[in-house]
């Protein structure tokens, strides 16, 4: 019997954009098991309960539609467990969530779960050393917040903000330019949501390595399915 990977999105499920991802390095030895936090909300329903407040923990993500979402980690956390429960219930023994941000307190009764922010952090942490590293993500108003994520390694990265949710050429250009400028020795995409054609984009733009956070996930997790 085909084994089955449960994966949860912070968003809206199934996520088109990166399931191909997976399902390149997984190579059909898996099911994909598809949830999201924000399935059956309506747009206005996550403006109302779960946006963001001041000094809220902010992440981002996008809708069936594609349309990108913000939400509190804080208000999502409850919501999201529940959903990790649902997949280990139906018989995911590994469970792998669709987020770079920082979840300090989920938990399984058996299951493996796989959260990139332990798995990502440590292994660039690893690979960059002493060399600078440059950090995209979504939001401008995340940058202090995850900054504080590479602190217990030590490293202090430059960032540069350009979401995958509403893409363009340019803005990655830009993105990726701004961390050159602040002579990133490397660079990593921090969010599943950016896509193969992001990291193109980046790699042209510096000449720079060029990190895609689902990418890493997914051949790491296709060791253990």
């Amino acid at each position: 019997m085909m084994k089955k990977l449960g994966v949860v999105t912070i968003g809206q499920a199934p996520r088109s954009d990166v399931a191909p991802i997976l399902q390149k390095y997984i190579g059909g030895r898996a099911e994909l098991i598809q949830v999201g936090v924000l399935d059956g909300f309506s747009r206005e329903e996550i403006a109302e309960t779960l946006s963001p407040g001041p000094h809220e923990y902010v992440l981002t993500s996008r809708l069936l539609t594609g349309e990108p979402v913000t939400m509190s980690r804080e208000k999502i956390t409850p919501i999201l467990q529940e959903k990790i429960w649902a997949l280990e219930h139906a018989g995911c023994r590994q469970i792998l969530l669709l987020c770079t941000g920082v979840f300090p307190a989920l938990t399984t009764r058996t299951a493996l779960l796989i959260e990139p922010d332990r798995v990502i952090a440590s292994t660039v942490a690893a690979i960059v050393g002493k060399r600078r590293l440059g950090v995209v993500v979504p939001l401008e108003e995340q940058k202090a917040i995850l900054a504080e994520k590479w602190d217990r390694f030590g490293i202090a990265p430059v960032f540069a903000a350009a979401s995958p949710y509403h893409m363009t050429r340019e803005t990655f250009q830009q993105a990726a330019r701004e961390l050159m400028r602040q002579r990133a020795d490397l660079i990593l995409l921090d969010c599943m949501g950016y896509g193969e054609e992001c990291k193109a984009i980046a790699e042209e733009a510096t000449g720079l390595p060029v990190i895609l956070s689902n990418a890493l996930i997914a051949k790491i997790v296709s060791e253990i399915i």
